[in-house]
């Protein structure tokens, strides 16, 4: 299946040690592929841990970073979860200064439409987080656009198979 934009999911379990995150991501670079988001962390089992990689590019481009991935010692599966089987999200924190009157009331409608949540209200600014697929990220960001944003962090998309597509060493 060919994404219209050519965005792949890579999901990996790995080693959980010391230089495996450097030889995965100095493989993208070693080929010319830039990695638009990576995410890592511990799974169940502290000696593996998780890595989700977005990168670009054709169909065969994908299938040969599956089989470079798949060299690496470090590296126990790699997944490249297509866009009907797999579930994303991302997280993302915004600080936002409301200098205005009704600032707060219109930032709360809009909190409330994206289903985010404000975890802090101090001094005219406004911590707010949403955990949600990329793309409504991405919207909520650009309708924050009209208010002051002082910070902003994103964790990088998280990404697991549906139903039974499972990554775990048992299903090696």
């Amino acid at each position: 299946m060919i994404e219209a934009s050519g965005r792949h999911v890579f999901s990996l379990l790995l080693e959980n040690k010391s230089g495996t995150l450097s030889r995965v991501s100095g493989l993208f670079s070693a080929r010319g592929y830039n990695i638009e988001s990576l995410s890592v962390g511990g799974t169940d089992d502290p000696s593996l841990a998780r890595m989700t990689i977005i990168a670009n590019g054709t169909e065969q481009q994908a299938g040969q970073i599956v089989k470079q991935l798949n060299k690496l010692v470090d590296v126990v599966r790699v997944m490249d979860l297509h866009p009907l089987e797999r579930i994303e999200r991302e997280m993302v924190l915004v600080k936002v200064r409301v200098d205005r009157d009704g600032g707060t009331e219109e930032l709360d409608r809009l909190a409330e439409e994206y289903g985010a949540r404000r975890l802090e209200r101090a001094g005219g600014c406004h911590v707010l987080e949403l955990v949600a697929p990329p793309d409504k990220v991405d919207a909520f960001i650009e309708r924050l656009q009209q208010h002051r944003c002082d910070e902003l962090a994103r964790s990088g998309v998280v990404g697991v198979g549906k139903g039974k597509l499972i990554l775990n060493i048992d299903n090696i």
